[in-house]
C-alpha cells in the first residue's frame, strides 16, 4: 500500500496537468490545429541560438568525464561564480559564488529551501492567487500553507490582511513577481510595506521570517517596467530562480538559489540548502546545462513574441465582454468567469475546444488562468470561438 501522504496527494492532482492531458486528447480527436489549449506554462519560443551553440561547443570541446561527472553539490565554482557577477552587474548587489546554489530548476530549489528551514507544523504564507504546487512542496516537509487574499481590484496582496496572518508558526513567505497566474507585478510600494510588516513581526516572535522570491518570471515584463531583485527590501530573503522561461528550455530543468549575506545565519541556510541538494537525491543540477546557461546569462527569451500575444489576446477578449487583469508580466491571463461556478465555463469552454485553468487551482475562485505561451494562429483562431462563448453567455452581440 501507498503511503497516506501520496493518496491524499494523488487525489489533489494538478488541475494544470490534467487540463493538458485533456487538451492531448481533445486533440488526438479533432486535429491539434483545432484546438486552443491555453493550460500549461510551456514556452512557444524556442531557446537563444547561442544556447545550442554553446551546448554544442561543449560538447566537442570539452573532456566528457568532465563534462557528465560530479561537481560540489553546490554546483561548478565558476558557474555560481558567473551567476554571481551576472546579478551583480544586473542589480548592483555583492554576491560571491558562495552565495549561488546550482539547482533542478526553482521546483528544484523550492524543495531545498524548504527542506533547510521548515519543522513540521511551520506556516507558510502564500498571497492567492498562487501557483498550487506551493502546497505540495510544504507538504512534502509536514508544513502548512497559509492563503492570504489579494485586493480582488489590483490583485496586489492585501498587507493587512497578511499581516494579521503572521504568527508563531509562520517560518517563511513566498512571494511570486511576475506572478503565475496573474500577471502581475507587485510594487515597489508593496515590497516595502511588507518589508515593514515581517521586520516588525519578526521582532514580535522572536524567530526568523523568510521571505523567499520565486522568480521564473523576472525576465518576462512588458510595457517598460523594469525587472526587480527582492533582496533590497528586506534582509531575510532569499532568492529562487529558473532559466526554463527566460531560455526556453523548462524541461532541462536548470535554476539557481540565492542565499545573501544579509541573511541571519547565512552560512548555516547555504550549508542546509547544499546538503539539501544532495539528501533529496536531487546531488547537484545538471552539468552539461550548467556551463551552457553560463554561457548565456545575458540572453532572453523572445519577449516580442509573447507581447504581441498578450496585446491580441487582452484586446481581443475585452471588446468580447469578458473581464480581464492585463499582465504586467509572465505569459498568463487572468480571466473573471461569467459563470458563478468557474468549472461550468471551464467546461463551457470546451465546447468549442477552448482549454482553460480554473482559478480554484490557483487558491481563487471565479477565475481562469489562460498561458497564452502559444502561437500567433492559436491566439487568433481562438478568439473566434472564444466569441462564441461569449454569446452563450450574453456577453456579445454584433
Amino acid at each position: 500500500m501507498i503511503s497516506q501522504k501520496i493518496q491524499k496527494a494523488l487525489q489533489g492532482s494538478s488541475a494544470i496537468r490534467a487540463m493538458f492531458v485533456e487538451g492531448n486528447e481533445l486533440a488526438a480527436r479533432v486535429g491539434r490545429e483545432n484546438v486552443y489549449d491555453f493550460s500549461l506554462g510551456n514556452p512557444a519560443t524556442p531557446a537563444p541560438a547561442a544556447l545550442n551553440e554553446a551546448i554544442k561547443q561543449l560538447v566537442d570541446e570539452t573532456d566528457p568525464l568532465v563534462l557528465h561527472g560530479y561537481m560540489d553539490n553546490a554546483g561548478y565554482p565558476d558557474v555560481r561564480q558567473a551567476v554571481a557577477e551576472n546579478l551583480n552587474k544586473r542589480f548592483g548587489t555583492a554576491f560571491t559564488s558562495r552565495n549561488i546554489v546550482m539547482t533542478v530548476g526553482a521546483a528544484g530549489g523550492l524543495n531545498i529551501i524548504f527542506k533547510t528551514i521548515l519543522d513540521p507544523g511551520d506556516e507558510v504564507i502564500v498571497f492567492a492567487p498562487y501557483f498550487g504546487e506551493y502546497k505540495s512542496y510544504a507538504a512534502n516537509f509536514d508544513a502548512e500553507v497559509v492563503e492570504v487574499a489579494p485586493d480582488f481590484e489590483t490583485f496586489q496582496p492585501d498587507l493587512m490582511a497578511f499581516e494579521k496572518a503572521i504568527n508563531e508558526k509562520t517560518k517563511a513567505v513566498i512571494v511570486n513577481t511576475p506572478n503565475n497566474p496573474t500577471g502581475v507585478i507587485y510594487h515597489e510600494e508593496t515590497m516595502k510595506k511588507m518589508a515593514e510588516i515581517l521586520e516588525k513581526k519578526e521582532k514580535e516572535i522572536g524567530h526568523e521570517i523568510y521571505l523567499i522570491s520565486d522568480e521564473p518570471y523576472r525576465e518576462i515584463v512588458y510595457d517598460g517596467n523594469q525587472e526587480d531583485f527582492l533582496t533590497k527590501y528586506y534582509r531575510n530573503t532569499i532568492v529562487g530562480y529558473s532559466f526554463s522561461k527566460s531560455l526556453s528550455l523548462p524541461g532541462e530543468r536548470i535554476g539557481y538559489v540565492v542565499v545573501p549575506d544579509e541573511v541571519e545565519n547565512a552560512d548555516q541556510v547555504i550549508d542546509g540548502i547544499v546538503v539539501s541538494n544532495r539528501t533529496l537525491g536531487f546531488v547537484n543540477a545538471p552539468s552539461l546545462l550548467q556551463k551552457a546557461v553560463a554561457k548565456c546569462l545575458d540572453e532572453k527569451t523572445n519577449l516580442a513574441f509573447y507581447d504581441e500575444n498578450r496585446k491580441m489576446l487582452y484586446e481581443g477578449l475585452q471588446k468580447l465582454g469578458f473581464h480581464c487583469i492585463k499582465p504586467e508580466g509572465a505569459f498568463y491571463m487572468w480571466v473573471k468567469s461569467p459563470d458563478a461556478d468557474e468549472e461550468k465555463f471551464v467546461a463551457a469552454g470546451k465546447k468549442y475546444n477552448i482549454i482553460m485553468v480554473k482559478g480554484s487551482a490557483f487558491g481563487c475562485a471565479g477565475y481562469v488562468r489562460l498561458a497564452y505561451c502559444v502561437s500567433h494562429e492559436t491566439v487568433k483562431n481562438a478568439l473566434t470561438a472564444f466569441e462564441k462563448l461569449a454569446e452563450d453567455y450574453g456577453l456579445y452581440t454584433e
